[in-house]
């Protein structure tokens, strides 16, 4: 079978992401990476705006590229292709939060709705679960699949501001936001590599 570079679109996005968050940080004087969050960069006023949201629609355009690589393979295995619109989704919050910058009202409907491909782990872990070829990809899959729940929930504990976990959270709260696209971004690079290497 031959393979498709399309699918290392999904190690693309994480370094676009990551190299953008890094790189433009430094354009905003006193931001912090491990108080702030990651749309403090490019909130409303901020000098970062305008860079921050074409990298984030830079990341929308290649999760959307590693989508279809990721659907057209499962197709030629015979597999669910559910995983490959679940990663796919996830350009429409990507794109948004950039655009509709805080303290724009649609900027956390946004956010919040990346709940849903975060689920995309779970969801290859199951379609593709009776593929022997698989095991390593579903059992990676799984794990990440808990990681990245484990820190959805330290995420949303920011619901909670008089809670016991949010006091302990909040000093290193973007530390946990980055901790969560790490997981997830991680998770497309891994299996975008090991889908390119598979024969």
């Amino acid at each position: 079978m031959k393979r498709s570079y399309l699918l290392l679109f999904g190690p693309l996005a994480g370094a676009v992401l990551f190299a953008g968050i890094i790189s433009l940080a430094l354009m905003v004087p006193g931001y912090s990476q491990v108080r702030q969050t990651v749309s403090e960069i490019g909130e409303v006023g901020s000098p970062a705006r305008v860079p921050f949201a074409m990298v984030l629609c830079c990341v929308g355009s290649c999760l959307v590229v590693f989508a279809f690589a990721v659907r057209e393979l499962s197709v030629k295995l015979g597999h669910s292709q559910l995983a490959a619109y679940f990663i796919g989704y996830m350009a429409l919050p990507a794109v948004g939060i950039g655009i509709f910058a805080y303290p724009h009202p649609l900027h956390n409907v946004f956010g919040l709705s990346e709940l849903i491909g975060y689920q995309a782990p779970l969801i290859l872990a199951l379609t593709w679960r009776r593929d022997p070829r698989a095991a390593t990809l579903v059992a990676f899959s799984w794990v990440m699949f808990g990681i990245i729940w484990a820190v959805i929930g330290l995420n949303l504990s920011a619901f909670d501001r008089n809670g016991l976990v949010w006091i302990y959270a909040k000093p290193v709260y973007g530390l946990i936001q980055r901790a969560l696209f790490a997981a997830w971004f991680g998770w497309c690079a891994v299996i975008g590599v090991l889908l390119f290497r598979r024969k």
